[in-house]
């Protein structure tokens, strides 16, 4: 749906993967997407391909999220999203938001799990960007990762993408998207924070069903 932000946190090498299956390519978009809306503030032509999308009228939680954020960036700016992206992730010296791994597992941040993410992703064949000052568990990058394990043209097996989730995303993104609603200054990100808590809790059922039908 959406390509990765410019701002993106890594670079794939990863090679040896399968073939990519039709839901697979649509995980890929969600990740995607949440990465670049978490990555950047969109542009009113992004704002526009997500008001625009189709959007399934199934009443399960997930679809009920994709039909509120389309109708979220049918009613904003890109300044106004712009604004509240600056008071969300920036601020003056910190944002009503903290989106990193570390921070929600240990309270401070660059700590140990942002070690381990590292050492993670050279055995993955990923590594940071040149001139990218923000550190790689931040959550758009996670999903930018996921997105490149999941739907890549040599994607990542099951199993490794339900390793990383299990290693890196599901312990702590949830309770991150939940913030993401409860912000002050959340509007048009409420709806992203709605997508990305229910998209997580999906994705994590498909990933454990998948690990148990192997074992």
């Amino acid at each position: 749906m959406a390509e990765s932000p410019a701002t993106s946190h890594t670079t794939a090498t990863f090679t040896g993967g399968v073939s990519v299956e039709p839901e697979d390519r649509l995980r890929a978009d969600t990740y995607r997407a949440l990465g670049r809306l978490m990555g950047e503030a969109p542009n009113e032509e992004t704002l526009a391909l997500f008001a625009q999308a189709p959007v399934s009228d199934d009443n399960n939680l997930l679809a009920v999220a994709w039909r509120m954020l389309a109708a979220s960036a049918g009613r904003v700016t890109a300044q106004q999203v712009s604004d509240e992206y600056e008071s969300l992730f920036i601020g003056v010296g910190r944002g009503e938001l903290v989106p990193y791994a570390s921070w929600y597992l240990t309270g401070f941040l660059m700590e140990q799990p942002l070690a381990k993410l590292r050492s993670d992703m050279r055995q993955l064949g990923f590594e940071r960007q040149d001139g990218v000052s923000e550190p790689e568990d931040h959550a758009a990058a996670l999903c930018e990762i996921m997105a490149l394990l999941s739907g890549d043209d040599e994607p990542g097996s099951l199993e490794t993408q339900a390793q990383f989730f299990e290693n890196h995303i599901g312990p702590w993104i949830g309770r991150f998207f939940r913030d993401m609603q409860q912000a002050p200054s959340a509007h048009f990100y409420r709806a992203v924070g709605q997508l990305g808590e229910q998209f997580i809790n999906t994705d994590q059922q498909y990933l454990e069903m998948v690990d148990r039908s192997d074992t």
